[in-house]
């Protein structure tokens, strides 16, 4: 008898819970802001814990789709792809697309085997844009003991892969945008 008691009460709460999941009622809120004699009451129009756009699963919305940041994917997806194209050649030791982190492993040009390069790309914003991406290059030679030793990369190089990304990012964008047509 205890047990048919129980059932009971389970299927009670379970049918309360599902119809008062199907109200159509919307809570009030009061608001009283500096100035105001009373308090005014209104739906709450306020950014909920995860921002205006709430949390968006499996699909997400149109107007982030748009910028590039798909389901599944923490920042731009045009710079994420664009990222592992051009660096495509060096192996990779960690690609992180939900914090926006590729780490390559150290790679060593076949024609000039005794210098090696290693390559770290941010991806920094779910937009694309040229302040979106930032990479930092490292460069190590070998010395006549074998050793590897670090030496200063130019600037240039920094810039020209960063902008090789941006390029590839922009194309990638363009040929999405012509499909869409």
């Amino acid at each position: 008898m205890s047990i048919n008691r129980f059932l009971r009460l389970a299927l009670s709460v379970a049918a309360i819970s599902v119809l008062a999941a199907c109200s159509q009622t919307q809570a009030l809120y009061p608001d009283k802001r500096i100035g105001d004699s009373a308090p005014t009451y209104g739906p709450d129009n306020r950014d909920g814990l995860f921002g205006a756009g709430g949390l968006a699963l499996w699909g997400g919305d149109k107007k982030k789709s748009e910028e590039g940041g798909g389901a599944g994917i923490g920042v731009n997806s045009y710079l994420w792809r664009a990222s592992l194209d051009t660096v495509g050649f060096m192996p990779l030791a960690s690609a992180d697309p939900f914090g926006g982190v590729i780490i390559t492993d150290w790679f060593a040009p076949p024609e000039s085997p005794t210098e090696r390069f290693k390559m770290s790309i941010f991806i920094m914003d779910r937009a694309l844009r040229a302040d979106g991406i930032h990479v930092s290059v490292f460069r190590q030679v070998q010395n006549s003991a074998g050793e590897w030793v670090d030496t200063a990369v130019d600037l240039k190089t920094v810039t020209d892969m960063e902008n090789a990304i941006l390029t590839r990012a922009r194309e990638l964008r363009t040929a999405t945008a012509a499909r869409k047509d």
